[in-house]
This record gives C-alpha cells, structure tokens and sequence, in this order.
C-alpha cells in the first residue's frame, strides 16, 4: 500500500506550482493585446482554452500575420497532449461522472504533474484540485491585468513588453525536455520552424515544426530495428560458428 502524504504537504506543493504559473497569465495578456486582441477577447482565450503554450501559439501567429486557421491549428496541435493527460488522470482520480467535465479543463502539464506525483488517490485528487483552482483564478485575473494594462501603456514593443511572451512560452516548454529525444524533437522543431519563417506564411511555421516529433519517433524505430537485426545477424553467426565448430569436434 502507498503511503498517504500530509494534507498539509500537497497543498503546499500544489500552491507553490498554482502560484508561479498562475503569474505567468500577465505576460498572456500582455502578448495578446500586442497582437491585437481585445480585452475581452484575451480574457475568453485564458477562460475557455486556459493552456498557456495553446494560448501564447494561437496570439504569437495572429501577431505575427497569420490566419486565424493556421494559428488555430497550432494551438490545436499543442493542447492535443492534454488528452493523453486525461487518459492517465481519470484512470487515477476516478472523479464522479457529472464532474469529469469539468475537471477536464483542468487538465494542463502543470496539474498533470502535481497529480502523478502523488502517492494515492485522495493525495492525487487533492493535489489536482487545488493546482487546477489556483492556476485558474491567478492566469485569468493576471491576463486581465495584463491586457489592461498593456492597453494603458500603447505599444508593448515600445516598453520591450514583446518579449515577455516567448521567454514564458519557453520557461513553459523547458521542463518537458527531459530525455534525449524530447531535446532532439525540440531541436528539430527550431530548424524546421527557422528554415520555413522566410519562405511560408506565418503561422504555418509552426505546423511544418509539428513533424519533428513523427519524425524522431520514425528514426528512432529505424534504429531500433536496426539494432535488433545486427543482434539478430550476431547471434546467428554465433551459433553458426558454434555449430561448425561441434562438428569438427566430431
């Protein structure tokens, strides 16, 4: 059996989580109303999407010039990990019916993480919980503040607020690349975005960069297979040579 975290410790490590991200929504604001976004129309991506690097995506294309339909589908191919997180998380939260639709909008890396983290289900759901409340009020009331208060200050170039949303999106993006292939995907995902900036419309950089994950996995097979042929080749030659020699012996 598990053992059962202090009430006092998953919460603690859920605010902590909830807070730091939570802040990160004023840079969302900031970048969305120097795309030109509304304040109104920021304040409905953070309620109704609420999935930073989704968001930063979706208003990165839009300000740079690209059509609603490409920055869309980039938005949509970032937030399609979101749905493997719900397979693992009602696996092992195993909330009441009537709530899994709501909970399902809490579904984000940062919640993810916090949850599995846990050592039972009353941690896990505790834990899911008050991550998912804390991110949620603190990234909406902070993109608020942040479209207003870019709309009070004019140009966000001018005051190099410009930057604040891609140095978030890659404080987002930074802990998912643990492994080898994880940092050679992202690598990859740079080359083909940079190589295609001058020559495709923008937004669409960002889905030809979306290829670099199938194509890791496929080179990855390759070598697999690879590997376990030459072991296969070895291990053949082996009992061959074995074989041969028994029959000298004889």
């Amino acid at each position: 059996m598990p053992s059962t975290r202090p009430t006092s410790a998953v919460v603690r490590d859920a605010l902590a989580v909830g807070v730091a991200v939570g802040l990160s929504g004023f840079a969302f604001g900031v970048t969305s109303a120097g795309a030109g976004l509304t304040v109104a129309q920021t304040c409905a991506l953070s309620l109704l999407v609420f999935s930073g690097a989704s968001q930063f995506a979706l208003v990165g294309a839009l300000g740079a010039g690209g059509s609603p339909f490409a920055a869309a589908a980039g938005a949509f191919f970032l937030g399609a990990r979101n749905a493997f997180y719900g397979l693992r998380l009602s696996q092992l939260l195993r909330l009441p019916r009537a709530v899994r639709p709501f909970a399902a909008q809490w579904v984000i890396d940062e919640t993810s993480a916090v949850t599995l983290a846990q050592p039972d289900r009353r941690s896990a759901r505790l834990g899911f919980t008050v991550t998912g409340v804390t991110i949620y009020l603190l990234w909406n009331l902070t993109t608020l503040l942040g479209a207003l208060g870019a709309s009070a200050l004019g140009d966000p170039a001018a005051w190099g607020l410009d930057a604040a949303g891609p140095a978030v999106f890659l404080a987002l993006l930074a802990p998912m690349l643990k492994g080898r292939r994880e940092r050679t995907v992202a690598g990859l995902a740079v080359i083909l975005a940079l190589a295609c900036l001058p020559l495709l419309p923008a937004g669409v950089p960002v889905l030809v960069a979306a290829l670099a994950a199938p194509i890791v996995l496929l080179a990855a097979r390759r070598g697999t297979a690879r590997e376990d042929a030459t072991e296969a080749t070895a291990a053949t030659t082996a009992a061959t040579t074995t074989a041969q020699r028994t029959e000298k012996d004889r």
